[in-house]
């Protein structure tokens, strides 16, 4: 059974040596809530080096808070921020004769989105340039899956391997204790079973529909490494 694993990277942990001969896809930070000129080359280059998509992780621009907190800003501003840090990225796999392969956002906008329509829509013109070309990660059930799809952009459903979910299909808060799902073990089952049975068993023991094309383990999960080597090595 082949499982299309991507992971979040550049954001500022340097371990992306570690990660990539693991995984499909990643999703580079490029400048809203980690990343620069730099952290963007290294990830671009060692992604090359391993022959892993790219794609870009654009954010809220709030570096303090990780884009985890969702930004009160007008629609404009988030165009034009959203439109700055996909051409920065691009602006460097051009470099390196390389082309996008997704666009993922992250953090809070990613939530946001996933449930503001009016939110998916304003996402969706920031990057209106790349439809046909650039394939866009998104949930499941979402808004933004709603949107794009209608809109006529390219989907992939996203899914996680390393989060719990409550039952509108939404991340569980990082807040919560439960939210990270911590052992190897527990995160080959929570993926098997969304590949096998196409649901997921939320917190509170129901079992959902979800889709997923591909699954992310967050870069900066606490055994990132670990868990990517260990799910090499138990076939899923």
């Amino acid at each position: 059974m082949a499982v299309r694993l991507n992971c979040d990277v550049g954001e500022g942990l340097n371990n992306e040596v570690l990660l990539m001969p693991y995984i499909h896809s990643c999703s580079i930070a490029c400048g809203g809530h980690a990343g620069d000129t730099d952290t963007m080359k290294r990830a671009v280059e060692l992604a090359i080096q391993y022959e892993t998509d790219i794609g870009a992780h654009p954010s809220y621009p709030d570096k303090t808070n990780f884009g985890r907190e969702s930004m009160n800003m007008d629609d404009e501003a988030l165009v034009f921020s959203v439109r700055e840090q996909v051409e920065a990225l691009e602006k460097i796999t051009r470099q390196y004769d390389i082309l996008l392969h997704h666009i993922k956002a992250h953090g809070a906008l990613y939530n946001d989105m996933a449930g503001n329509r009016e939110k998916a829509e304003v996402f969706l013109s920031a990057v209106e340039n790349y439809k046909g070309r650039v394939r866009l990660y998104v949930p499941y059930g979402s808004e933004i899956a709603k949107s794009a799809v209608s809109r006529g952009f390219n989907i992939r459903y996203e899914a996680f391997a390393d989060r719990n979910y409550n039952d509108d299909l939404s991340l569980v808060s990082r807040k919560s204790a439960n939210a990270i799902i911590l052992r190897p073990e527990a995160i080959r089952q929570h993926i098997l079973y969304m590949v096998q049975e196409q649901k997921v068993r939320t917190v509170t023991g129901s079992e959902k529909t979800i889709r997923a094309d591909t699954f992310c383990l967050h870069g900066d999960h606490p055994h990132a490494a670990e868990v990517l080597r260990y799910l090499s090595e138990h076939t899923i």
